[in-house]
């Protein structure tokens, strides 16, 4: 080797080691500050380094840069860190780093706090799936933990231009507060029922009794105070608490997480606490007043660890998915419609089920295979009892006939009496004491995935339900994993992560042609990785669970999780839901939101969801809600390719588009669907008017359905009816709308319409590619992009950029405006049109 040679290969070196990060001596320890991105910097406090450093699960990238857009100011006196934008202006300050110590099964460890400036007027989103009904989190109390229907996902955006990532795998308290009061057991008489309820041994009924418990606080001042509500056991049954003769919280479903929370004003002095929750409750309240911050606090941890993202909500949740990683193309046919019920019982239920969508002309594109068709074979046995399902690969290929897919249910427990079961427990890849597979172990892992791959896999399903990746009832808690080496604390909130790429890795390298599609119970940051959807469990049908459902949904996005669904009609239904009038109308209004969700899915615990067994009237307007999903897939399918490709964000908190307009962010229930159509879900009964405000837009806003336009900035009450809900189109926005179809790929170079909503220039992108494979991760798609030049009254499509195998390579675009249509033979190269 020549010198020159050795002198550009040692250069090369040099120039690609990461810089050293800054360290900076602060109270007990050191305060540890490296960049991670242009507009993102990770921060650690330690006073003691871990004897074993834990597995790097949360980051794909974790390499300091060389230049950013952000500065960092550490004032070690005070012991206070200060993040500042680009403009100079400080957008963060951290007040308190503390760690005290602390033993968890023996090992030692620390417990964690980290307390931020948040003054008032400040609003915070976040944090994942909660059903408090809260979107503004700011000075609530919250406790982060997984169990169904509740998703943990320590990350936030503000509106001061922030978002933060707390990085802890355990649990975490947002808010803790220091007071506390334990209800006792009063003499009052409650309720007693008897429910259907799901379990990890399968369908059963549960008698439930209720007790009275009563408390009295004190309170020094008086000012808005965070309650939070903790039922003492693993899963709640009802939430309830009455201070001073008025209902502060209330919620009721089959199950419920273990804690619920809300804010309150109260006066000075003494306040009587009344409750009625479940047989064996043991509820404690927690209180205390809101201050002017913001605290996370972790009881088992190794340092105060956390990253700040600096920017708008677009640009910090891209930064916070570069870091935790990008999301990959969901297939087309996944943002189609999902039918799904529990359950489906053969395999010839589940073809005339598909026959009669078709021939009913109701639009979808997966069925779904809920839980217990392994039969006699043992729980999760991987293996479809013949009994009922004679022949799953007949069963596939006899619905890919019919343009459907199947996707089935697969859990992380397995009957350890079954085949796949009696392996693993020989090889000691259980969890102790549970049923669930310790994924913890990629030995463990590496297993499972085997036996799926080996009898799943070919049989040509398409999509995976990764049911229950809590894991279910909190079972981490108090068992060891990887053989003993760890207690199950610390890892308590991240085993669905594992879960997720364990199935995802396995399906891209031993399916690799076809593009993944997961739907899994629980989440965490980085699962977005894995091309994972999550649902907000199993959940009940009223209005006010209706309500907190959209709120859930709103928390994950803003925590960076972009694929989110509902069970559409509740989880649990009344045991009269095909007759019973009321329960219809809200079924039907969860089903005419859900076409504006990232995905759109009806379930219900046993139901027979089909449209058509509630009625002529209901059949019709689900039909209706169908077509639309199917009219918009243009729109949801290029708005898919800015998640993969942009870190966009399809569900959009009202922080992401109106960040400066105070009466937008205070909005619970509205939403962007993309960044064009703004939606507002029904969330009463028999209404004939609905309240929607439209936030402050110099082109003002056009009604989806009519094309009135209204000025934006203003209060408005728009008639409704039974068959759809308020949705207005941003001025200044192209919206491009495709045929009437019955499958996601269907009628693909059938003309698309482009409508345009004046008043201020406007762009938007066609994505297109095959829908289904990874070929687009080698530029294998086309991009067609419009462009609207509102003062010239000009719409200029620009020329075609790549192409994929079986591209139309002529389409036709009609062109409307204000009424006008023109008709546009478009063959790749650049055209103009004038309006």
């Amino acid at each position: 080797m020549t010198m020159r040679k050795l002198l550009i290969m040692l250069c090369a070196v040099l120039c690609c080691q990461a810089l050293l990060a800054e360290e900076f001596q602060f109270g007990n320890g050191k305060l540890i500050v490296k960049k991670l991105a242009a507009n993102a910097v990770r921060i650690q406090y330690v006073e003691q380094a871990p004897a074993e450093e834990l597995p790097s699960w949360l980051y794909v990238k974790d390499q300091e840069v060389k230049t950013g857009d952000v500065a960092v100011r550490v004032d070690a006196a005070k012991q206070q860190v200060e993040v500042l934008n680009k403009s100079g202006k400080v957008v963060f300050t951290a007040t308190a780093h503390q760690l005290k110590s602390n033993t968890v099964a023996g090992l030692q460890t620390y417990e964690a706090r980290l307390a931020f400036a948040s003054p008032e007027g400040e609003f915070l989103y976040g944090l994942g799936q909660f059903q408090d009904g809260y979107t503004n989190v700011r000075g609530l109390s919250r406790r982060l933990t997984q169990v169904n229907t509740q998703i943990s996902i320590p990350m936030m955006l503000s509106s001061r231009g922030y978002g933060i990532l707390w990085n802890n795998y355990g649990l975490t308290d947002f808010n803790p507060m220091d007071s506390k009061v334990e209800m006792t057991k009063g003499g009052g008489v409650g309720s007693t029922e008897v429910v259907n309820v799901t379990s990890t041994e399968g369908g059963k009924q549960e008698v439930r009794r209720s007790n009275q418990f009563a408390a009295t606080i004190n309170v020094a001042e008086a000012g808005d105070y965070s309650l939070l509500l903790d039922v003492g056991q693993k899963m709640a049954r009802r939430h309830n608490l009455v201070i001073d003769g008025k209902t502060v919280i209330e919620l009721q479903n089959t199950w419920l997480p273990p804690t619920a929370s809300t804010i309150i004003h109260l006066s000075q002095g003494s306040h009587t606490l009344t409750a009625e929750l479940s047989n064996g409750d043991k509820p404690v309240v927690y209180y205390g007043k809101v201050k002017n911050e913001t605290v996370f606090s972790s009881p088992v941890a190794q340092a105060v660890d956390y990253t700040v993202f600096v920017g708008n909500a677009d640009e910090i949740i891209a930064s916070y998915r570069k870091l935790t990683g990008d999301s990959p193309l969901m297939p087309q046919w996944a943002l189609g419609y999902i039918h799904c019920r529990e359950r489906f019982h053969s395999q010839d239920e589940i073809i005339n089920t598909a026959k009669r969508f078709r021939s009913e002309n109701l639009p979808a594109d997966l069925i779904v295979q809920d839980w217990q068709y392994w039969g006699k074979y043992g729980w999760n046995a991987m293996r479809f009892d013949e009994a009922n399902y004679p022949n799953p690969k007949q069963l596939t290929d006899d619905l890919h006939a019919m343009n459907m897919r199947l996707m089935v249910s697969v859990w992380s427990k397995i009957d350890k009496n079954s085949e796949v079961g009696k392996q693993l427990l020989r090889e000691g890849f259980y969890i102790p004491g549970t049923d669930w597979i310790d994924f913890f172990n990629p030995a463990a892992a590496n297993a499972y995935w085997s036996n799926f791959s080996k009898r799943l896999v070919p049989l040509g399903i398409d999509a995976w339900w990764q049911d229950a990746t809590e894991p279910e009832n909190d079972d981490l808690v108090g068992r060891r994993v990887v053989d003993g080496k760890y207690p199950g604390e610390l890892f308590r909130n991240v085993y669905p992560l594992l879960v997720n790429k364990t199935v995802y890795e396995g399906l891209r390298k031993d399916d690799a042609e076809k593009r993944p599609m997961i739907l899994t119970r629980c989440g965490f940051p980085g699962i977005q990785r894995y091309g994972s959807a999550m649902w907000s469990g199993d959940v009940g049908n009223d209005w006010e669970t209706f309500r907190r459902q959209i709120t859930a949904g709103l928390g994950m996005q803003a925590a960076g999780i972009p694929w989110w669904t509902y069970d559409a009609g509740g989880f649990f239904r009344p045991g009269n839901q095909y007759q019973d009038q009321a329960y219809i109308e809200r079924m039907l209004r969860w089903i005419e939101t859900s076409v504006y969700l990232p995905l759109m899915r009806v379930h219900g615990y046993m139901s027979n969801t089909e449209p058509w067994n509630y009625g002529s009237e209901a059949q019709g307007i689900i039909a209706g809600a169908l077509k639309d999903r199917y009219r918009l897939l243009p729109y949801i399918y290029s708005n898919a390719a800015a998640v993969a490709f942009e870190g966009s964000t399809l569900m959009r908190p009202l922080i992401f588009d109106f960040p400066n307009d105070t009466e937008a962010l205070a909005q619970k229930h509205e939403y962007m669907f993309g960044k064009t159509l703004l939606v507002n879900p029904i969330t009463e009964a028999g209404v004939t008017t609905w309240r929607t405000y439209l936030p402050v837009n110099k082109a003002g806003w056009y009604d989806f359905r009519t094309g009135k336009y209204y000025a934006g900035g203003q209060t408005i009450d728009a008639a409704v009816n039974r068959t759809n809900i308020p949705v207005y189109v941003k001025g200044g926005s192209i919206l491009p709308i495709g045929p009437d179809k019955q499958y996601a790929a269907d009628k693909a170079a059938e003309p698309i319409k482009l409508h345009i909503y004046p008043g201020a220039d406007a762009t938007f992108t066609l994505y297109e590619d095959d829908g289904h494979t990874n070929e687009y991760e080698q530029g294998k798609c086309s991009r067609i992009t419009f462009t609207w030049n509102d003062a010239a009254k000009r719409l200029t499509i620009d020329k075609r950029k790549g192409a994929f195998d079986g591209m139309p390579l002529t389409r036709t675009f009609t062109v409307i405006k204000d009424g006008k249509e023109v008709d546009v033979v478009y063959k790749g190269k650049k055209v103009t049109v004038k309006l």
